[in-house]
């Protein structure tokens, strides 16, 4: 796409599709307080984080066995055993009685997988912080030469291996507050798995501190002062202290998110409308720099993986500070 031109770009941000011109406008933000992390630590994440296992996982996730990972098909079956062997394998327990979150969506059976990290703390391991993205795609698309097989890479196999990461992080250093990894199913048929498992925990009673959902953050971001975009960025104070925490301006204020209401259009919203709590998505896909959205063209050759390392690893210490908070810093600051 060719820079500072007005082009119009369908975007769905969950189901609901609508026409954007590319601009160049954005807010700086201005964070108060930096605490910096010490080296040290800042260097045992990027350890922990590896630019090889993201490819492993993304590389597995947006591939041709897994057919587009429509939900209720064979597909996205696999997806599922692999989020689960995930899980196991690096010591993410199952909140309910499996990984399986099941609901039915008419004829069709489909799944969340939701992973479970026990906070240490006697009191605040129950507080609750979701981190969640959804793992299921649309299956096929417009056919491209010989190719119709959507394998959604940036939507959303990239958000799934980043909270896989982040799982795996913080099995192997539990914080005080718990944490639920969750993969929500059916989000492209109009964000059913997490509208289900938001009904299910807020009927279960849980304290939900955060809800922090990630999606299409494969490719990034240029010419902005800030790694990704929040959406509901003015409705909490979660970017403010989040970039405190990270001693750099991770999170910041995309327009075009505000203008075309995206904080309604994700995992994130289900939350918020149960909960009334911060409920946010970040993504780093900003309507200028990939061209690929719903398309069959839409592959793992298309990620930058070294960009997702970085991003992955810009979340671990601000998520492990919210975890670890005396009190719930992070508030709404409108409904």
């Amino acid at each position: 796409m060719m820079k500072n031109s007005i082009l119009g770009l369908m975007l769905s941000f969950g189901t609901s599709a609508i026409c954007v011109a590319q601009t160049s406008t954005q807010i700086e933000i201005r964070t108060e307080g930096v605490i910096s992390n010490s080296p040290s630590e800042k260097i045992a994440v990027e350890n922990a984080i590896s630019e090889a296992s993201i490819s492993e996982t993304l590389s597995f996730l947006s591939s041709d066995e897994l057919e587009g990972r429509k939900a209720g098909t064979a597909g996205i079956e696999k997806a599922a055993s692999y989020i689960e062997e995930v899980f196991k394998k690096n010591n993410v327990k199952p909140f309910f009685e499996t990984y399986r979150d099941s609901f039915a969506i008419k004829e069709l059976d489909a799944y969340n997988i939701v992973g479970y990290v026990e906070g240490t703390d006697p009191k605040l391991k129950d507080e609750f912080i979701v981190v969640g993205a959804h793992y299921d795609h649309i299956g096929s698309g417009k056919k491209v030469g010989d190719d119709s097989l959507a394998n959604g890479a940036n939507d959303n196999a990239t958000g799934t291996t980043v909270v896989l990461e982040l799982a795996k992080y913080f099995a192997a250093h539990p914080p005080k507050r718990s944490f639920l990894f969750t993969l929500f199913s059916a989000e492209e048929m109009g964000l059913l798995g997490s509208k289900e498992l938001a009904a299910r925990l807020k009927k279960d009673q849980i304290d939900l501190y955060l809800m922090f959902n990630i999606e299409m953050v494969g490719v990034p971001m240029t010419g902005r002062n800030y790694l990704g975009y929040l959406t509901g960025f003015e409705k909490s104070n979660l970017a403010e202290k989040f970039n405190a925490f990270a001693g750099e301006e991770v999170l910041g204020f995309l327009p075009e998110a505000a203008q075309y209401r995206l904080f309604m259009r994700s995992d994130n919203y289900a939350f918020f409308k149960e909960f009334g709590v911060p409920s946010h998505t970040v993504s780093t896909f900003d309507f200028t720099n990939y061209q690929y959205y719903h398309h069959v063209d839409d592959e793992f050759s298309e990620m930058d993986t070294a960009h997702m390392e970085r991003f992955t690893e810009s979340l671990v210490l601000p998520l492990m500070e919210l975890a670890n908070t005396p009190e719930k810093e992070i508030k709404m600051l409108e409904k």
